[in-house]
């Protein structure tokens, strides 16, 4: 039985506009223990598909979904006090922006001691002491004097190893870390991914890391999911997909990375996440897509079985018909697929 099992997922919010779909038919399956990494730019869909999997989504979002499980639970009918009882308990967020996630006007230590007091029935004292090695466990210095310290009083860094103290704090079968290197120097970011990855090992979490850092997914993730437009463009192992991926969009971000850069020029991709208003018939990558052609651009592409994972592509990469199939859709002959 899988850890997290999700099939079909839409997430929607109404607006003046019509209706905007932030998730679009996501399926995905998360086996105990495994890391996964979900990447894509902003607006991709990354961050709400987990909050749906949380039952955090705010009204009036609707979330709707085939199949949406934890550990053999259906969440979609569950009671609200099940809910609670399961969110920060067996499923713990580290939330992208500590300073926004804490609350000011506590102190980092009742922040703490109430998550423990609320799904553990710990008292204060106990609460207060494993507090401490909570602290200790994610690298604060002297933890005890940390523990009247507001938020504002704490570095980036230090808040955010506060948040992760908290989010594993009831020891979580899945831990969900959202962008959890954000705005961090590059140093402090280094010390957090091997904190979170050591954390993962020793408990034997299930961990999603959500990031449009392609960099952190290669140094942390097995399996990567690439999302854009709320849908799934890609999903293989990290090492294939970074070895020879497969969909257009998928190569365009590797393509980015400064490594990989060519003439000392970053690599860019034109345009923009299409939005409620610019969303294309076909492929939702077909405006940005170096490739696209007639059949792209009016015919949206199925998730399907692809080189050992699942792709939305009517032209992989690595499809040996590909260049035949192309020259059909374009008259001119020229290279494309999306």
């Amino acid at each position: 039985m899988a850890l997290v099992e999700i099939e079909n997922l839409s997430v929607e919010f109404p607006t003046q506009g019509g209706i905007m779909r932030a998730v679009d038919g996501v399926s995905l399956k998360l086996e105990e223990g495994e890391v996964l990494g979900v990447v894509g730019e902003s607006g991709s869909g990354k961050s709400v598909t987990m909050l749906a999997l949380m039952g955090l989504i705010p009204f009036p979002g609707r979330v709707r979904a085939d199949k949406l499980t934890f550990n053999g639970r259906d969440l979609l009918t569950i009671s609200d006090k099940e809910r609670r009882k399961l969110t920060g308990k067996d499923v713990a967020m580290i939330f992208q922006e500590p300073m926004t996630s804490l609350n000011p006007s506590f102190t980092i230590g009742f922040q703490l001691t109430e998550t423990l007091r609320l799904h553990e029935g710990m008292d204060r004292k106990a609460a207060r002491r494993r507090v401490i090695e909570l602290l200790e466990q994610v690298g604060i210095p002297s933890p005890e004097s940390r523990l009247s310290a507001y938020p504002h009083q704490l570095s980036g860094g230090m808040n955010q190893r506060v948040m992760i103290a908290m989010a594993i704090a009831c020891n979580p079968k899945l831990l969900i870390a959202d962008e959890p290197t954000t705005a961090l120097d590059v140093t402090i970011q280094a010390q957090i991914l091997d904190l979170l990855m050591t954390l993962q090992k020793e408990r034997n979490m299930g961990l999603v890391m959500i990031t449009h850092n392609m960099g952190v997914v290669a140094d942390t993730a097995k399996r990567v999911m690439v999302m854009y437009a709320g849908q799934i463009m890609e999903e293989r192992s990290a090492v294939d997909l970074f070895a020879s991926p497969q969909h257009p969009y998928t190569a365009a971000l590797l393509a980015a990375l400064p490594e990989r850069s060519e003439g000392g020029r970053l690599a860019t991709i034109p345009g923009v996440v299409p939005g409620l208003y610019d969303r294309p018939r076909g492929c939702l990558f077909s405006p940005r897509c170096a490739y696209a052609t007639e059949h792209s651009r009016s015919v949206r592409p199925d998730l399907r079985p692809w080189a050992g994972g699942h792709i939305r592509c009517h032209y992989p990469l690595g499809d040996p018909n590909r260049n035949a199939e192309i020259k059909h859709d374009h008259p001119i002959g020229t290279e494309a697929a999306s």
